[in-house]
């Protein structure tokens, strides 16, 4: 499929989703639905790893009612005086499909140094039982390669204002891109450990420890870049929901 098909495809499924998010109104009036509007800043951090400082950051702005609504999905990392090295934003269009679960649909862009990528995004996101948050998704590229994530996240409450939240993300490439680095097979993994302190139930600082690590071909264009496959991090950071 070609690029400029892909282009056309990408901007009618913004505007189709634009025009959902602007008719939402109105039919959570018939419905008696009110729209609500919630920001979570999940991980705002800096990660040190050998003296060397890594800012990230992970937000989600849901526009909704109970049973549907639009997520506005941002990520990002940039070293210390730096360039950013990659910037995520997903725009979806979501439904509740169970009591605790949200389908995703829509379109994923990263801005890389070069080059970029869009995708065609599917997902679930919602609470697994014993109440694991889980965001997994499935991704078709503009160069026609697919591939998969999966989150998991647990609050275990140690007291009420202290919270211990162990966090796991797995990516999954079914055919190589070389061009951005990422090689067919288990491409990433990512293990965090952070314990936040709930000064107010709307913000918490916290500190922790993140281990990254790189596999298979995806490890080998890292290397051949001269860059590291495995780093494990110190973590302070600050999380917030409005």
């Amino acid at each position: 499929m070609s690029r400029s098909i892909y282009t056309s495809a990408r901007q009618g499924l913004l505007l189709a989703m634009l025009g959902l998010t602007a008719s939402m109104p109105v039919a959570a009036d018939m419905q008696d639905d009110a729209v609500r509007t919630k920001f979570v800043l999940d991980r705002l951090e800096n990660r040190r790893d050998d003296g060397e400082d890594l800012r990230v950051w992970e937000a989600q702005l849901n526009v909704r009612t109970d049973y549907q609504g639009m997520a506005l999905k941002i990520d990002g990392e940039r070293p210390e005086g730096g360039p950013t090295e990659s910037a995520e934003y997903q725009l979806l269009y979501q439904r509740l499909v169970s009591e605790f679960f949200d389908a995703q649909f829509g379109i994923r862009y990263d801005d890389r140094p070069e080059p970029s990528r869009t995708y065609a995004v599917a997902g679930l996101q919602g609470l697994a039982p014993y109440w694991f948050e889980v965001d997994a998704n499935l991704y078709l590229s503009d160069e026609g390669d697919a591939s998969a994530s999966l989150e998991a996240e647990y609050d275990l409450l140690l007291t009420q204002r202290l919270v211990l939240q162990p966090a796991a993300e797995l990516n999954v490439a079914f055919s190589d891109d070389e061009e951005i680095g990422v090689g067919s097979g288990l491409s990433t993994a990512e293990l965090g450990l952070r314990l936040r302190y709930e000064l107010h139930r709307k913000f918490a600082p916290y500190v922790g420890v993140n281990w990254e690590k790189k596999f298979g071909d995806t490890a080998d264009f890292a290397r051949d870049e001269g860059e590291d496959t495995e780093s494990t991090a110190w973590v302070l950071g600050v999380s917030a929901w409005f």
